[in-house]
């Protein structure tokens, strides 16, 4: 059997496992709204039953499998961040409120003057 021919039928299987995962949660989406009548908690395990069956069906495929991964990446990545103190977060927002203001006073200014410009000097209205 060739390479191709391998990741063709994995590719294929892997397609055949999202589309059912896919169905499962319509699947459970439907079952939430035919469930109208009866208690809510019912409907709600019903629906996160179908995701958890949808995670575990999804998570048995190559794609699946590769999120999962990515996710622990990202969670290794997240633990390893600094996260600024409190004062220095309180800093940056007041550095950006400043310069907010100051750009606003700014634009503002720009927009008198050449209002001014425009108005006054060129087309003659005051």
């Amino acid at each position: 059997m060739s390479n191709s021919n391998v990741e063709t039928v994995s590719s294929t299987v892997d397609r055949v496992k999202m589309g059912l995962a896919v169905l499962v949660i319509v699947a459970g989406i439907v079952a939430y709204s035919m469930l109208e009548g009866q208690p809510t908690l019912l409907r709600a395990g019903v629906f996160v039953g179908s995701l958890v069956i949808a995670a575990v069906i999804a998570w048995f495929s190559e794609p699946g499998r590769r999120t999962l991964s990515f996710g622990r990446d990202s969670y290794n990545e997240v633990k390893r961040v600094v996260w600024p103190t409190r004062k220095e977060t309180t800093q940056m927002t007041g550095i950006v409120f400043v310069f907010v203001i100051a750009m606003g006073l700014l634009l503002w200014v720009v927009d008198k003057v050449l209002e001014w410009v425009i108005y006054g000097l060129l087309l003659g209205w005051n």
